[in-house]
């Protein structure tokens, strides 16, 4: 019998491995970071040998890929500003948005997730693509227009740009700002980029 109480070569089922092991891995990247987690590290949170885990992910990139996929975030606050009409979108969106980043769960995750595209050409790829997948194209058929998917991107942009000024590199004076300053300042912009309506002269 293996220290851990695990009979060695025996595994249990592939699919309830495979969530431990999921589990696991957002438990260590919320806590450590990207660059401070490994696959073993996982493997010893979820009792489970690396190789095991090299199995199911291969990679820690991929890994991470999959991990980015099964925290829904961004697309669930996509889907319910998306509900409403179009007044009033930008500051639902935005006022969504930062609380989202100042949830004392969705808050750490999200900052991780940021740290790690910087850290890795591939963490950046696997959120990328993601974007792309579960935001950016939500965003793109509710602005509409022929300049669609340009202007999502330009919401994404400036989003991205404040959260990280504010959250992830703090940034003053925008990192000590009201939340309701951060949304009557920033609104108005994304509202237009949204719906084509003119900001306020």
């Amino acid at each position: 019998m293996a220290a851990s109480g695990r009979t060695p070569g025996r595994r249990p089922g592939a699919a309830r491995t495979r969530e431990t092991i999921l589990d696991a891995a957002r438990r260590c990247f919320a806590e450590d970071g990207y660059a401070g987690t490994s696959i073993r590290r996982i493997a010893r949170d979820a009792d489970v040998d690396h190789a095991l885990v090299l199995h199911f992910f291969g990679t820690k990139d991929a890994l991470f890929g999959v991990v980015l996929r099964s925290v829904p975030l961004l697309s669930g606050l996509v889907r319910e500003v998306d509900e409403g009409g179009p007044d009033g979108l930008g500051e639902r969106f935005v006022r969504g948005y930062l609380a989202l980043w100042e949830d004392p769960d969705a808050g750490p995750w999200l900052r991780v997730v940021v740290r790690a595209a910087s850290a890795s050409p591939n963490a950046a790829a696997a959120l990328a693509s993601l974007v792309a997948d579960e935001v950016m194209a939500v965003l793109a058929r509710r602005v509409g227009g022929a300049d669609a998917e340009l202007r999502a991107n330009l919401v994404g942009a400036q989003l991205l740009g404040v959260a990280t000024a504010r959250y992830v590199i703090p940034t003053e004076p925008l990192a000590s700002a009201a939340r309701e300053d951060v949304v009557a300042h920033l609104a108005p912009l994304v509202q237009h980029l949204m719906t084509g309506e003119p900001t306020a002269p």
